[in-house]
């Protein structure tokens, strides 16, 4: 399996060769070893010396061909042991940005089960997808108005950061009403314009983030929201939600002010008794709706533990 690098990507490929269960340390040392010594230093007019900084002419490859076992592969990237179930808590501390890597990229060969496992991680289970929707509008009706607040004190640069935070959970929700998993920030606007809605929702983002006053991203934003209940009522998953912007109570702000109705709507459709019960107290969604650490998402150990925020 090849590591995914978007198209316009400067960076190296990676292969990833997958053993079976019984393969030992040392087959897998032998191999290692062998495509350092052996392999030819170009493939069909590639190179396969991935050495950096460039070091002088030597007969050693680095050939960035990784080898495992599938377990112990699953196991290491994402702490999830591919002989049992997924759980609930697993799903949600598994960031968007791996399972990605795990879903995508060429198979060239599969003698041992490896797209059958892959195909396990294709995308959340339909009660985590609910969850996690809910979590997004949450996210959303919780902040929609203080980015006027902040605005309406003269604070113009709070107000373009609340913007974008409320951009950024747009375009967040949007992947998850395509059911795509959305990848880190260097490929995050990247892999947005490929989804279907990225035609509508685009200029209108960009008008957001370049508004020089409250009131400009304030329209675009209201704008932005609407277009966005729509793709939702389009899903099927609620009732259709008929949002139309007013004012924050007596404020002069105008947002959807619908956005926890739709929470609590799509909180409704959840069967799973575990997931229920998670939807019934404050919805903090996945790791990814909470933090964007990259030493929290790249950490395996600190994920692991995470999943005691989702035990009931």
């Amino acid at each position: 399996m090849i590591r995914p690098c978007p198209p316009t990507t400067t960076g190296d490929p990676a292969l990833f060769c997958f053993l079976r269960r019984r393969t030992t340390r040392r087959i897998i040392g032998g191999l290692d070893a062998l495509f350092w010594r052996e392999l030819p230093k170009e493939f069909r007019g590639y190179s396969t010396d991935f050495h950096y900084p460039p070091s002088p002419p030597s007969n050693e490859i680095d050939h960035h061909i990784t080898i495992w076992t599938l377990r112990g592969y699953f196991s290491e990237y994402l702490g999830v042991d591919i002989g049992g179930e997924i759980e609930s808590a697993e799903w949600l501390t598994l960031p968007e940005q791996k399972l990605r890597t795990v879903v995508e990229g060429a198979v060239y060969r599969d003698d041992i089960g490896l797209q059958a496992v892959r195909d396990r991680f294709a995308y959340f289970p339909e009660d985590v997808w609910l969850y996690l929707l809910a979590a997004g509008w949450t996210r959303i009706g919780q902040e929609e108005h203080l980015m006027g607040r902040a605005g309406y004190v003269g604070d113009e640069i709070g107000s373009a950061l609340i913007a974008g935070r409320l951009v950024r959970d747009l375009m967040r929700l949007c992947f998850l009403m395509e059911r795509k998993y959305a990848p880190y920030s260097k490929w995050f606007g990247t892999a947005f314009s490929r989804l279907s809605c990225s035609e509508e929702l685009t200029p209108i983002f960009q008008r957001t983030l370049t508004a020089e006053t409250w009131r400009e991203r304030e329209t675009h934003l209201v704008a932005a929201y609407e277009l966005v209940v729509e793709r939702h009522n389009a899903l099927g998953v609620t009732e259709p939600i008929h949002a139309k912007a007013h004012l924050f109570h007596d404020r002069p702000f105008q947002v959807i002010h619908l956005l926890g109705d739709l929470a609590t709507a799509i909180r409704a459709k959840i069967v799973c008794p575990e997931i229920r019960r998670l939807a019934e107290r404050r919805i903090i969604g996945s790791v990814d709706q909470f933090s964007d650490s990259v030493d929290l998402l790249c950490d395996r150990e600190r994920l692991i533990q995470l999943r005691s925020l989702y035990k009931i």
